[in-house]
This record gives C-alpha cells, structure tokens and sequence, in this order.
C-alpha cells in the first residue's frame, strides 16, 4: 500500500527516483475494490458480526437475495488478494532499493513494519475492525527476511505456504459444510453497537471481541506469506513492462478459468462455498485481475482520466483506505448518520449508492491533495515516524548472493 517507496518507471526497468505508474493504479483498484467488499459490513445493522452469521439480512425477498450475493461474490476476496500482491511488490521494491545503496537489510524496514501494525491497531480499534494492516506489518516483517534467500528458496516456500493454505482452508470448509444447518444463524436485535450504538460503545465492542475479529490475519496466515512472496517475484518478474506480456497472458488464463467457479460458490455456494470463494479461488482470480489491469496499463498507457484518478489513490494508499472506512462509518453507523438501521429495508440499492459516494469522496480527496502535497497526510506522517530509525548502511562487504531481477520471479 503505501509503506512503500516506489522506486522505478510505469513501463521499464527500475529507475531511481521515479514510481511505477501502472503499479499506483494497480494499488488504486485495489483499495477501491476493498471499499467494494467492505461496504456492505457498513450497511449491516449489525456490521461485521452479523455478516460472519449471515451476510444477507433476515426477511429479505429471494430475488434481492441473489443478487446481493452476485454483488458481493464480484468482489469477495479479489481485491484482498490483489492488495497483497501489491505489498508484497512493495517490499521487493524496497529491498531492491537497499541493494543498490549498500543498507542494511532488513534493517530499518522492521521499524517501518512496527509502524505499520501501529496504524492497524489505530484503524481497528477506532475505525474498523476488519482491519488488513496489522497482518500486512506482521507478514512484511517476515517477508524482509525471506527475501534474502535465494529466488529457488522463495519459490519454493511460495508452493509450501500456498499448499498448507489450502490444506487449512479445505479443512474447515468441510467442518462448515458438515456442521451448518439449514437456518442461517443471526444475532438478536440490539445486541450490537453498530446502528444506534455510540462511537465509544464500538470501541468497547471491538476491544471486547478481538479474538473473534482477529481471527481472519491467523487464518490466512499461511495465504498472505504466499501472496507476498509471489508479488515480489511478479516484481521482479517486470510483470508491467511491455515485454513481459507472456506472463500476463497467463496470469489471465489462471483468472479467467477461476472466475465462473468463484462466482457459483460465492452466490450459491452457503457459508461453506463463500468461505472456499474467499479463501481458495479468490487469490487466483486476482492474479487474473493483475494481469488484466497491467495489459491495460501496458496498451493504454497510465496518462488518462481514469488512470490518472486511479494513480492518486494508489499514491495516497494508506490515507485513501482510511478515510474510506471513516467515510462509510459515518454514513451507516449509528455515531454518525446510521443508515445501515433506518434503511434495512432498501439495503440492496442503498449499499450501491453508499459505494459510489465513499469512492467518489475518496478520489476527489486524493486529487486535491496531491494538487498541493507530494504525500498523503498519512503516508506523510508515517515517514516523519519511520527516520526515527534510519536506514544504516551495511558495516562489511556482504557475501550473500545478489538477487537479480531476471531471476527472481516467473518469467513469461
């Protein structure tokens, strides 16, 4: 996201000093595709916990049932997936960076990580509880040491992280299948804060329910190593650059023959297809969703209206996923306008015209800003906070092999 330094142009080879224009896009659709998936936690009357019970509210018509499901299943887990790539390209950026300047690694990157899980715990305990940051520090910590293996040894932990994802996720789809009955289970009216409750009774809440809400982080663990490993090898893979269009081209075979099973399992699927959804064919159709938005960027270039809008979200990352919570907690949640209780029964459209305005106030606040400012607010105040701990350069010649770019991922 944005604990990022992007160090290299839209199309080419790295280049200090400029960013990767078709990365920031990348980013953008992704921070607007969490929104996508998130939005409707918002407009649950009883927010997250009630859409871990039952995502559709009780007394909704079968027709609007399925479509919300349709709705939601175009977005459940992709966007996820693909932010994760994005950091993971982040990091690969990054150490690539301390590379050519002779630092120490990981060195200060940990202190940036440890700023991170800082944000994250800010974001949850206030804004969000299904915050995504905590995990992301937690796993770049990880990730910053894995990177000094060698490329062979990062490619194989990419297979082993990958398998035991899907062993662990297999195992409790089938416990769901085999367990859930016929009636959705629900939480009994006024027993959560989210539509009439204060600010301060949300914060207890989530405070409260921290295992609970925490869950998700530890249950993909293993998902999230992989995603990273394997965005720092499309890095480095050069999977933008307009020569690498073999590998998108496959990375978009792999998206598109996940899709159609995706979408089945996330709409008519029950609580076991929409966990198989997120959790196991999600991930694949985002690398789908990655090469798709790097061919685009590769034949349409990144100077157009849209890209440019995107390009400023991605560039703001950080401010932009917060702000964009914030804004949609104040619409639906009972400490701010609480639609999410008094607009139950038209959830369907209202949720559609909540998306548009949280995005739409996101975007014009990146351009704005970034009309004036060269880093988002928060973004800004994370660097302040990360040359606390400089980065130091290395005391002795180092011996470890050199990672190069041509061998560090999967070439097309």
């Amino acid at each position: 996201m944005s604990n990022t330094s992007v160090l290299a142009t839209g199309s080419g080879s790295p280049r200090p000093g400029r960013r990767i224009d078709a990365l920031d896009v990348a980013r953008g659709i992704a921070i607007l595709g969490t929104l996508w998936t998130n939005i409707w936690i918002f407009t649950h009357p009883d927010g997250l916990l009630g859409m871990l019970l039952d995502p559709v509210v009780p007394g909704t018509g079968t027709g609007e049932v399925l479509a919300q499901l349709a709705i939601m299943a175009l977005s459940q887990g992709k966007f996820l997936a693909l932010l994760t790539l994005m950091f993971g390209m982040g990091l690969a950026i990054q150490f690539d960076s301390a590379e050519r300047r002779g630092i120490r690694w990981p060195g200060g990157y940990l202190w940036r990580a440890f700023l991170l899980l800082v944000d994250g715990v800010i974001n949850y305990v206030l804004i969000a509880e299904f915050d995504v940051l905590m995990g992301y520090a937690v796993t770049g910590a990880i990730v910053a040491w894995l990177l000094l293996t060698r490329p062979r040894t990062q490619r194989a932990l990419i297979i082993v992280f990958g398998a035991l994802h899907a062993l662990v996720i297999t195992l409790v789809v089938v416990v769901v299948a085999l367990t859930s009955g016929g009636e959705a289970a629900s939480v009994p009216v006024g027993t959560t804060p989210y539509a009439h409750g204060s600010f301060l009774d949300l914060v207890a809440f989530r405070l409260d329910n921290l295992a609970l809400f925490r869950a998700e982080p530890i249950l993909i663990g293993f998902l999230t190593l992989a995603m990273f490993l394997l965005g720092a090898a499309l890095h480095r893979a050069a999977v933008f650059a307009p020569e690498s269009g073999r590998l998108r081209k496959r990375l978009m075979i792999v998206g598109a023959i996940a899709l159609p099973v995706d979408l089945v399992l996330g709409t008519v699927g029950g609580a076991a297809g929409m966990l198989a959804e997120r959790y196991l064919a999600a991930p694949l159709v985002a690398l789908g969703l990655l090469g798709l938005i790097a061919e685009w960027c590769v034949r349409q270039g990144t100077d157009g209206w849209v890209a440019r809008r995107l390009r400023e979200v991605g560039r703001t990352a950080l401010t932009c996923y917060l702000l964009q919570n914030l804004v949609a907690g104040a619409l639906f949640y009972g400490w701010g306008l609480g639609l999410a209780g008094d607009l139950v029964a038209w959830r369907l459209p209202v949720t559609m015209a909540g998306y548009v305005v949280v995005a739409a106030v996101v975007m014009v606040f990146a351009h704005l800003w970034l009309r004036r400012f060269r880093l988002g607010p928060v973004e800004w105040l994370w660097k302040q906070g990360a040359r606390i701990v400089p980065d130091r350069p290395r005391a002795a010649p180092d011996h470890r092999p050199v990672v190069k770019a041509e061998s560090g991922g999967v070439r097309g």
